[in-house]
């Protein structure tokens, strides 16, 4: 599978009414695409009327995008150590998930948390915990997919372990994994080189397994390796260059998972038709 066959798109915007994203992709070349279902820098959010998920199905099904993607609030911590935060935080991330129900989007992207100085060990128990009760009361028709960061300040995730832990924790969970570029070589993990993209990939199916990954987010790095600052740039751009990007829009392995671009997207979203051309070309679609 190569080129325009690979599901590749970018997070779009859902301003003015949520179908309109499929609009706003299609015009880039999307052939995926990512989501919020509802202002990710507040708590509340107006609840889904039955016409607005409607509406939204209706104009997926009218559009050539495949696979849709969301991504949580960037507010929710569920590592969080005072527990009406916490308590707070599992109670907006189950929304989140109904959310994506009531839309038909079938996975949900989620930073797994900051640990604010409790140390490592206890953070990941407290992610755990949380999604252990998530579950319970969490619509069965949406997976969580766990992202991997850049391990800037107490951010949990940026080593695969974590991801890992966090899944053998919660057997109750249907979690799965957004593999995020920039975060992975911001973290430590050189994808820069064809043979640094293949060593990383060989440490995920590790610790991880290669099954896991069903979303990438493809970002280019403002910052080096190691640098475990979480700065997004344009493919070929940054820190990572051309060559890691080609590697990993050539690995037959993951042609069939979603692939979304977070970068800049200049004031009429011109940059997503630039990145996603280019992508395309270093997949070797001509």
């Amino acid at each position: 599978m190569k080129g325009p066959m690979q599901p590749l798109g970018a997070h779009m915007s859902i301003a003015g009414g949520m179908g309109l994203a499929f609009a706003r992709g299609e015009a880039v070349g999307c052939t995926a695409i990512q989501v919020f279902t509802k202002n990710a820098s507040q708590w509340r959010a107006k609840p889904i009327s039955d016409e607005t998920a409607e509406a939204f199905r209706a104009a997926w099904r009218a559009s050539p995008i495949g696979p849709v993607i969301a991504h949580d609030s960037y507010l929710i911590n569920l590592a969080a150590p005072d527990d009406e935060k916490w308590q707070k935080a599992k109670s907006a991330f189950l929304d989140e998930m109904r959310r994506c129900s009531q839309l038909g989007i079938g996975d949900l992207v989620m930073h797994p948390g900051a640990h604010l100085g409790q140390g490592e060990a206890a953070g990941l128990q407290r992610i755990a915990a949380a999604l252990r009760d998530i579950f319970t009361e969490a619509p069965n028709d949406v997976r969580v997919l766990l992202e991997n960061t850049a391990s800037q300040g107490t951010y949990l995730g940026g080593r695969f372990e974590h991801l890992a832990e966090i899944i053998e924790r919660v057997p109750t969970g249907r979690f799965g994994v957004c593999f995020d570029t920039c975060h992975a070589f911001a973290a430590g993990h050189d994808l820069s080189t064809a043979d640094g993209y293949q060593g990383v990939m060989a440490e995920f199916e590790r610790l991880v397994g290669k099954e896991a990954i069903r979303a990438f987010h493809l970002n280019d790095s403002k910052k080096g390796l190691h640098s475990r600052v979480d700065r997004h740039e344009q493919i070929g751009q940054g820190a990572i260059g051309k060559e890691g990007f080609a590697a990993l829009m050539q690995d037959s392995r993951f042609a069939a998972i979603p692939k979304i671009l977070e970068t800049p997207k200049g004031d009429n979203d011109e940059y997503d038709c630039i990145n996603l051309t280019l992508l395309r070309e270093l997949a070797g679609a001509h």
